[in-house]
């Protein structure tokens, strides 16, 4: 069994690596699954090699389970963001104890920025550098393997290396023709389709250049948040992949 999961803070860069794992054409990719179960109630996942169709959950354990059975095909790519704190991951670490665990993250200061852009109200939790950090921890010791963890900067400053070595680690080939594709839209984008229009607009992995209405360097609320999360995001860098 290959399941893949790779663990995001919201504005992480992580839904392009997600538009590259569908362009290679060999791995099974869903997206956002538990976001989408906690956001709607359920989410759609493909359905396995001589399925009727895609399944529809409306539980954690039953989704783990059928991505289990997914990557008892092929190999499956999940990516999930961490605005909340998934208890069932804490409860029933056993349910998620075989896949490959990967975080990505990116400078809270332009994370915090963005996020706020798509979503003023957003709540200090809601950043996920705290979940994230409580999730990696706690897999760990559930797996006994250290999780990786690469950041969005080395992402968007060599592609080629990052993503040989996240394939490499996750025992999948490299597919360097994968990490170009046609902008467009994407059927799993579409429930929650404006925290994806970067991607939508994305030919590859390159950061739009933006400014923001607010920051962590004028807005005294986002400041509070990006103090709260910094230690989070500090530790998880510790542990990032280098590729020199």
């Amino acid at each position: 069994m290959t399941v893949i999961a790779l663990w995001a803070h919201p504005r992480a860069v992580s839904t392009a690596f997600v538009r590259m794992m569908m362009e290679r054409g060999d791995v099974t990719v869903v997206h956002e699954p538990m976001v989408l179960l906690t956001d709607h109630g359920e989410t759609r996942l493909p359905a396995p090699p001589g399925g009727a169709g895609p399944t529809t959950v409306r539980a954690p354990g039953e989704l783990y389970r059928r991505l289990a059975e997914l990557g008892a095909h092929g190999p499956v790519f999940f990516k999930d963001t961490l605005e909340y704190r998934y208890a069932h991951l804490f409860d029933h670490p056993e349910d998620v104890a075989a896949f490959r665990h990967t975080f990505i993250v990116r400078d809270p200061a332009r994370t915090i920025a963005s996020h706020h852009a798509v979503k003023p109200s957003l709540a200090c939790a809601e950043i996920g550098y705290e979940h994230q950090w409580r999730l990696f921890t706690h897999l760990w010791k559930t797996t006994g393997e250290r999780p990786l963890v690469f950041t969005a900067e080395s992402l968007l400053a060599d592609p080629p290396a990052v993503v040989r070595a996240y394939c490499a680690h996750v025992g999948l080939p490299f597919r360097p023709e994968a990490m170009h594709w046609q902008p467009g839209e994407r059927p799993e984008w579409e429930q929650n389709r404006r925290w994806h229009l970067d991607a939508i607009a994305s030919s590859g992995f390159r950061a739009p250049v933006k400014e923001f209405a607010a920051s962590v360097h004028d807005d005294p609320r986002l400041r509070a948040f990006h103090a709260h999360h910094l230690p989070y995001y500090e530790r998880l860098v510790e542990h990032a992949l280098t590729t020199t």
